[in-house]
């Protein structure tokens, strides 16, 4: 298994649910999955078994050796089998801050019920790495504001609204507005509690 020097704890377990640090064996998973849901995501053009092994080879390899890398991404299992992936990405060490990703098969997506489950279980996941882990001040989001149901499930999760970046996206021909979220640590302490 893949390990973070940047982390003392490898693997964190909620319920049926686990993130580990991202395994190459569902590097082709992840890759149809970010195809599939392209349009929830920045990526731009559609990935190929080149990219993406490419990606994995130069960019995410190199991650586990940092001290402070710029992600720390996770392969997210339920009951030992890969569901999905996420992670803190365009984390700020100085300013003790990261935005969190997610993605999921959508298989999972498609069943409201299932995706709220385990998309609720990541979060207490990530949060736990975030706050506990790290130490770090606050974890956000950027959501595209057609994801209303995604949108729900952050806010349930005790992600409160930050801002709105005004047509900040183009999907299918139309200016979208994007929404930010956050959660701060003394928040996430609280909810804890």
């Amino acid at each position: 298994m893949n390990s973070y020097i940047a982390l003392n704890k490898q693997v964190y377990n909620f319920e049926d649910f686990s993130i580990v640090p991202i395994r190459y064996e569902d590097m082709f998973k992840i890759m149809i999955w970010r195809n599939a849901q392209i349009i929830n995501l920045r990526q731009k053009i559609e990935l190929t078994i080149e990219i993406q092994e490419e990606y994995f080879e130069k960019e995410i390899k190199k991650l586990f050796n940092e001290k402070q890398p710029s992600q720390l991404l996770f392969s997210f299992l339920e009951k030992q089998n890969c569901i999905g992936y996420g992670g803190l990405v365009h984390i700020s060490w100085e300013d003790k801050r990261a935005e969190m990703s997610y993605l999921v098969n959508p298989v999972i997506t498609s069943n409201t019920e299932a995706y709220e489950k385990s998309f609720s279980c990541f979060i207490k996941l990530i949060k736990k790495v975030c706050f506990e882990e790290l130490m770090f001040n606050k974890l956000f989001t950027e959501t595209y504001c057609n994801r209303l149901k995604h949108i729900k499930i952050l806010e349930k999760n005790g992600f409160i609204i930050e801002g709105v970046l005004r047509e900040h996206i183009i999907q299918n021909s139309k200016f979208q507005n994007s929404i930010i979220h956050s959660i701060l640590e003394t928040e996430y302490n609280a909810i804890k509690k």
